[in-house]
């Protein structure tokens, strides 16, 4: 064991399950423009539409399945506990039906309803319509529990404690050239701890270590040597 583990992922954790995500190249989300339907203006012009969307992508990830790297991160954590802090991006929860528990989710769960009126949360429905009441205050206010874009993340405070706190920044699955991945990388490298990228191909940031390759191989591999290190 390397000592404490902080993992941040994105996409290219949950891709091997078949979920896509957002592509920030050309700007659409499973064909629909990111400014329509990720956006607190895009609810508030159409909140019919983001809903449609987010019982859409609820709708994937119910028949979506953990792949090894989900579970090979699961396996770390329960063999070295609250030394391994598994921070995503993703609004899946297959980290946690491959085993994980105590998911950081900064961009918040698709399974999660949000009262955008009285900030209760409750598990969402399959599906949700616009004005759906929340089930605590009744106002007509029920929106995905998703981080939109500009929005602040969730859990920042927890995951910079986390951080600060480990011997090792691994970012998989994610840019290390983007917020905030990137961010991330730069606070592990000031505070001198060590830095690793696992990616299906290099981001081209400045990492102590790469491995590239399907998560779902790699991820496996990784976890193998530090169990067994």
């Amino acid at each position: 064991m390397v000592g404490a583990i902080l993992v941040l992922s994105g996409a290219g954790l949950s891709a091997e399950s078949g979920l896509k995500t957002f592509r920030a190249e050309d700007g659409l989300w499973e064909n629909y423009r990111v400014e329509d339907v990720a956006t607190p203006e895009a609810f508030a012009r159409d909140p019919a539409l983001v809903q449609r969307f987010y019982n859409e992508r609820r709708a994937d990830v119910a028949v979506a399945r953990p792949n090894p790297a989900h579970e090979a991160l699961a396996r770390l954590q329960q063999a070295h506990g609250e030394s391994v802090h598994l921070v995503t991006q993703n609004i899946d929860d297959l980290l946690e039906r491959g085993g994980a528990r105590d998911v950081f989710h900064m961009h918040g769960e698709v399974n999660s309803a949000l009262c955008a009126a009285c900030g209760h949360r409750w598990p969402a429905p399959d599906v949700m319509e616009a004005g759906h009441p929340c089930p605590a205050c009744g106002a007509p206010a029920a929106r995905p529990d998703i981080v939109w874009f500009g929005e602040m993340p969730y859990h920042m405070d927890r995951i910079q404690a986390a951080l600060e706190a480990s011997d090792l920044f691994v970012a998989l699955g994610t840019s290390g050239t983007v917020y905030p991945a990137a961010g991330f990388r730069q606070m592990a490298q000031q505070l001198g701890i060590r830095t690793m990228e696992i990616n299906l191909d290099a981001s081209g940031a400045l990492f102590d270590e790469v491995r590239e390759g399907p998560a779902s191989t790699v991820v496996p591999e990784w976890v193998s040597e530090v169990l067994n290190g």
